[in-house]
C-alpha cells in the first residue's frame, strides 16, 4: 500500500485523499522542465493533483508565480494542505475547477505551463470515480488539453507534458495541427536495455529543431541509479 504521504528535501507531500500518489513521472516532469530563475514569471499547473509540481516549481526559482487547477475537489483539499505545508505558500494558488472551464474564463497568460495529464484512452475503468478522473483522458481529452493551453499560454511561453510513449507520440501531431511545435523530447527508460516508456516534452509556438535526448533511471544493475537520473533530481529525492 502506498504511503500516506512522500518525502522530499524541502517538502511533504500528503496524499491520503488523492487518487494518484507521487510517482518517477511527476518528479522527473517536474525536474527536468526548464525555468527561467532570472527573471519573474507564472506558471500553470494542470491537474494540480497533491501540489506537488506547483511545490516544485516555486522551489525551483524565487521568481515564479504559480496557479495551479484541480477539479476533484478531495485532490484540491490535498494539494492545499501541501501547499500550506510548504515554504512558498505565498507564490502558489489553486483553484477548484476542470481544466476547460478555467482556460475559457481566465485572463491570465503563462510562460509555462505543466501538466501530468490523464492519458488512458481506450482501457477498462476503475470502480474508483476518483481514480478515473485522475488517470482517464474522458475528463481532460488530449484535444481540450490543447485547446485549454492555446488559451492561456503566452507567445513566447513553454508548455512541458509527460505521456506514455504512444499517447506522447500522438499528442505531437495534435498539436503540431493546431500550431504548437515539440522542441524538447527525452524518451524516458527503466534501464538501458528497456524500450522508453514516457516521453517528457516540451512545446512552443515557434518551431525550431528539436532537442532530443534518452534518460535511463538505473545502470541495470538493480538499485543502481543512473548519474543523469541523480543529477536531474538530486534537489528533490532525500537519498540523492
Amino acid at each position: 500500500m502506498p504511503n500516506d504521504y512522500f518525502q522530499l528535501k524541502q517538502f511533504t507531500i500528503y496524499q491520503h485523499n488523492v487518487a494518484m500518489k507521487v510517482g518517477t513521472d511527476c518528479i522527473l516532469l517536474g525536474a527536468w522542465t526548464k525555468v527561467d530563475a532570472s527573471k519573474n514569471s507564472r506558471a500553470l499547473d494542470i491537474g494540480a493533483g497533491s501540489g506537488i509540481l506547483s511545490i516544485m516549481l516555486a522551489q525551483r526559482s524565487a521568481n515564479i508565480f504559480v496557479d495551479g487547477v484541480e477539479i476533484d475537489k478531495q485532490a484540491f483539499l490535498q494539494a492545499l494542505e501541501n501547499i500550506n505545508l510548504c515554504p512558498w505558500a505565498d507564490r502558489i494558488c489553486l483553484c477548484n475547477n476542470s481544466f476547460q472551464e478555467f482556460a475559457r474564463k481566465n485572463k491570465e497568460k503563462y510562460e509555462l505551463i505543466i501538466s501530468n495529464p490523464p492519458y488512458f484512452i481506450q482501457l477498462l475503468s476503475s470502480p474508483d470515480e476518483q481514480r478515473n478522473m485522475a488517470r482517464h483522458s474522458d475528463f481532460l481529452s488530449q484535444e481540450d488539453l490543447l485547446d485549454g493551453v492555446l488559451k492561456v499560454l503566452k507567445p513566447d511561453g513553454i508548455f512541458s507534458v509527460v505521456f506514455p510513449v504512444t499517447e506522447g507520440l500522438s499528442f505531437i501531431q495534435k498539436a503540431e495541427r493546431q500550431g504548437l511545435y515539440c522542441n524538447r523530447k527525452t524518451s524516458v527508460k527503466a534501464n538501458p536495455q528497456k524500450e522508453a516508456k514516457r516521453l517528457l516534452l516540451q512545446f512552443s509556438m515557434i518551431k525550431t529543431t528539436v532537442e532530443e535526448a534518452v534518460l535511463c533511471i538505473d545502470t541495470g544493475v538493480r538499485h543502481q541509479y543512473s548519474p543523469e537520473y541523480i543529477e536531474l533530481t538530486k534537489d528533490f529525492y532525500l537519498n540523492f
